[in-house]
């Protein structure tokens, strides 16, 4: 009982503060933006929390690295874009412009994601009926968390992955 309660503890402290974290807006500059260093130790946190709620046995854990890879790289290019957006290198731009720059960005959000896929596929394979639960209620959890954030007024969270459509 004791570990869903400490899952539960720490996707809710990660949700909010990777939520607070990961504003795109330009007005949300300032001393409220977290240092890069902030921003790994929380992707360090969620990560550890789903190994931890997978509770992967020892085989598994032979096939979790290029899920973890993979998830600290489609994090680096999220940091990238939204950094991007926040220079204001985009001000000046044409509508052309910035359809383009959009469709770059959904074409390598896309690619991120199918690296993602595949890497996870494998493992996915091994998980055992118990650990897919896990899995499902603690993404499940997770987009609940940010849905009520997002009602309650902070429209800047975003899990989706849509930073860059401002």
């Amino acid at each position: 009982m004791l570990k869903p309660v400490l899952i539960a503890a720490a996707v809710i402290g990660l949700g909010w503060s990777s939520a607070h974290a990961q504003s795109a807006s330009p007005a949300a500059a300032g001393s409220d933006r977290l240092s890069s260093a902030d921003l790994s130790a929380i992707l360090d946190a969620r990560i550890a929390a789903t190994k931890f709620a997978l509770q992967l046995t020892p085989e598994q854990m032979k096939l979790w690295p290029p899920v973890e890879e993979a998830i600290r790289a489609r994090a680096a290019a999220r940091h990238l874009r939204i950094a991007r957006l926040q220079s204001g290198q985009f001000e000046d731009a044409s509508l052309a412009d910035l359809m383009r720059k959009r469709a770059d960005n959904l074409i390598q959000r896309g690619e991120s994601l199918k690296k993602l896929a595949d890497a996870w596929q494998p493992l996915a394979a091994t998980l055992s009926d118990e650990q897919k639960h896990r899995l499902a209620v603690l993404t499940l959890f997770v987009l609940r968390e940010v849905r009520d954030l997002r009602s309650r007024g902070h429209s800047s969270v975003d899990f989706s992955d849509d930073d860059d459509e401002e």
